[in-house]
């Protein structure tokens, strides 16, 4: 599958695999496996600033900056990798928060190391 980047109707530049969940569910910081994105606009969801983690088959949705589990399931040991990334990088995931539910561009943050 293809998705235009200039524009998701109308489209003059297609980029082969690129899906559009990597355009408005971009992937913010990857880490033992563990993959984390923020939804552009999911501010209508759950009303509380939160990111998505993938973990192999499981998938979760936590809360920033407390680490609490909204939905879904990880392994104990992922989850915990995750809440110590949370904690460490609050500041950044609540600035990286304001800028997608503005529709702007989210920043890369730092793996857990």
């Amino acid at each position: 599958m293809a998705v235009c980047v200039t524009q998701l109707v109308k489209c003059s530049i297609i980029v082969p695999n690129l899906h559009l969940e990597h355009i408005i569910m971009p992937t913010i910081s990857m880490f033992y496996g563990v993959i984390i994105r923020m939804y552009y606009f999911d501010n209508q969801q759950h009303n509380t600033p939160h990111i998505h983690v993938h973990y192999q088959d499981d998938s979760a949705v936590l809360e920033i900056p407390t680490g609490t589990l909204l939905e879904g399931k990880l392994p104990k040991a992922k989850l915990k990798l995750v809440d110590a990334w949370i904690e460490i990088h609050q500041e950044e995931l609540m600035a990286d928060w304001q800028l997608a539910v503005s529709g702007d561009s989210v920043f890369k943050i730092d793996p857990l190391k």
